[in-house]
Order: structure tokens, then sequence, then C-alpha cells
């Protein structure tokens, strides 16, 4: 049966009915609980990676410089206390340009804004472009400083039509290999309400730094980083029949666009779905009996969730476990850990889906953030 069908009618297990999704189900099907277990000794960790696995050096810009600058994040060190990506391990998607000079005359008035500026949170911001299987590492969590957008948009000039505000940034002069100049996004009226955007000062308690857009960026939460513009110098409203930018050109695929539209009202907002993968597999030692601990991340949607499926290879039926903690938001991402005892040794290739079928999830549908690792000891 379908994953879907199969969730939404449910099974017999021991003359037992159970509805899918139902923590009932859960633990029948898994064995998994909230339960505290024991964790058992470590043995060591095991490898995770993509299709041809690489070295990926974190930590350090890669690719070039300007658009071409790349900086990924090493997912695989995230834990119940170190969830917050510290500011110099950021991913890094585009330096800054040659031309910027935050302590030049700003054409907005920065000084008053940052006055005004409090504490917005943690946010987490993904590249559209989050494609490397070895590591899945353009993604970050930070706690940001900001004033909403919508404060700011009160003291903009009036516009008899306006439906949208129109965010735009320094940018390097020139297209390169990877990107194309020019950074702005069209957001809706509605949309500013809904996401609570801001224009974001300090990270992790600290001064933006140059290349994560200093003096001041947006930050749209929910959205992906494409529309999060860095280096902001203009902000402006628009009519009803603004046209789309080349910066929403360029990643309408990554964001999911059904078509490419001309006017800006016709983009779909570039929301990040429900996702989830492994970071990290753990060989453990469990009541005398080789366990393996997978570790791994739940993020985007547009409300927590409480339950995720797992597969081990394609083609197998995936297996639905609960979330220990159950997540409090949706704005970050959550750990969630699955014990499993594989029956071979060989390669498997992890992959996650919603529990839930009427959750969206069209990067897992597609295959996103599957990630293999080879068992030699069972």
């Amino acid at each position: 049966m379908r994953r879907r069908a199969f969730l939404r009618g449910g099974l017999t297990i021991g003359g037992v009915a159970f509805l899918g999704g139902t923590d009932a189900l859960v633990e029948a099907l898994a064995g998994q609980s909230c339960k505290d277990r024991p964790a058992g000794e470590l043995l060591s960790v095991v490898p995770l990676h993509g299709a041809t696995p690489r070295a990926t050096p974190f930590g350090q810009i890669v690719g070039g410089p300007g658009l071409d600058a790349r900086r990924f994040a090493d997912l695989s060190r995230l834990e119940p206390g170190r969830l917050i990506t510290p500011t110099r391990e950021m991913f890094l998607r585009t330096a800054a340009p040659a031309a910027l000079d935050p302590s030049a005359a700003w054409p907005l008035p920065i000084d008053r804004w940052r006055r005004a500026a409090k504490p917005m949170g943690a946010h987490l911001i993904e590249c559209s472009g989050n494609t490397d299987p070895d590591n899945f590492g353009l993604m970050s969590v930070c706690e940001w400083d900001g004033l909403p957008l919508t404060h700011v948009m009160d003291s903009l000039p009036p516009h008899r039509e306006a439906a949208a505000v129109l965010v735009s940034g320094l940018d390097h002069p020139e297209s390169s290999r990877s990107s194309h100049a020019g950074a702005s996004w069209v957001l809706p009226l509605d949309a500013v309400k809904q996401t609570g955007a801001f224009l974001a000062f300090r990270v992790n308690g600290e001064p933006l730094p140059a290349d994560h857009g200093a003096p001041v960026r947006l930050v749209v939460p929910g959205w992906y980083g494409c529309s999060w513009i860095k280096w902001v110098n203009d902000i402006r409203l628009v009519g009803p029949d603004e046209p789309i930018t080349s910066q929403m050109i360029e990643f309408s695929l990554r964001t999911h666009q059904p078509a490419l539209p001309t006017l800006a009202r016709d983009y779909q907002p570039p929301v990040i779905d429900l996702a989830a993968m492994p970071i990290r597999v753990e060989k453990r030692r469990v009541a005398g009996r080789i366990e393996y601990r997978v570790v791994g991340i739940v993020w985007g949607g547009d409300r927590p969730v409480t339950h995720l499926q797992i597969r081990f290879r394609a083609g197998e039926p995936s297996t639905p476990f609960p979330i220990c903690p159950a997540p409090r938001t949706h704005r970050t991402w959550s750990l969630w850990e699955y014990r499993w005892r594989p029956t071979s040794p060989g390669l498997y290739s992890i992959a996650l889906t919603a529990a839930d079928p009427t959750i969206r999830t069209r990067r897992l549908d597609v295959s996103f953030y599957v990630r293999r690792v080879l068992i030699t000891d069972v």
C-alpha cells in the first residue's frame, strides 16, 4: 500500500486495530518510546555521506570569492545543549561585496533603527540550494536582535496602491559562475505580518559580521535564505504590478515555484516545508549487544510535529517513531533519535518523512536529505 493510504487506513496487530499517527501505533511498529532507555557505551561514530563520499571542509570559505563563496556548517556536532550555531560557524552563501564599507554613510537611518532593536529570538536560516548530500550544511540556527519590518514600513513614503514591500541590498556588480548579480525581494504586505519579518542588526549578541549582512539584513522566519536580503540599502512600498526581481528569478526552481511568473504578486512564498534528516550514527553497546543510535534534526513546516517516519533502504516501508522530547517550536531545529539494530552489514540509505500525511514535505517527497551509512558490525 502507498504510505499515505496505509496511514489513513491503519492496520491490525495481534487482533488489535491501530489508527495511523497514534502513540499506540508508533510503539507497536517501532519499539520506540519516550521512556528513558539505557544509552549504553559509545563505541564509535559511523560517518554519514552522500553517494560519492568526500571530505567536507567545515569552518572555512570554499568555492571562491564573493558570489561563489560557501562555508558549510558541521551539523553532526549538534547536541541538546548546543543547538545555537556560533557566529564563526554559521553557514555562508555569498561573501561581502568588495565595495561594502559599513563605516561609510548608509542610505538608511541605521543608527536610529538600531537603538530601537530588541531580541527577536532564535530562527533557522537555510539556503534554498542546500543540496550537498555529504553534509547538507547550508543552514544554521542563530539568535537575532532587530526591528520588526512593519515598524520601518510605517515611516516609508506612502504609496496609493501599496501591496508589497521591496527590500534591496548592496550586491556584487557582476554575475559569477554560480550566481547572478542583484539582491532584492518583494514581500506581500500580509506576508510581512504573517512571518514576523524583521531587520537584524545583531546575531548571537554580536554585531552582524560583514559576510552576514552588516550593517543590516532582512530576516524572514520560515522562508529560505534567498529572501533574507543582506546589506539592506533600500526599502520601499510597491504596487500590485511590481515585477519579480532577478533574485526571485534565480531562485524560482529552488523555492518550488510551479512556473516563473512575471509579477511578484504571483510568486509563491519561499517557505521551508517540514524536513528531517540524520546528522550522525552512533555505534553503542547496550546490554551486551551492538545497537546504533541514529541522531537527527527536524525543522520547517508551519507547526511543531511530534512524530516522524524513518526507513533505511529505498522501497522498504517506513517506520513511525516519536520525537522525544516533543519540539516546542518550528522556528528552529529540534533533535530526535532512533534506536536501530540492523539485521545485516551493508550500505543503508536513511530517509525521513512526516508521520502525518496531511503535512507538506515537498523536498522529502523527492528524496532530499537522504544520508548513507556503511554498517560493518551487527
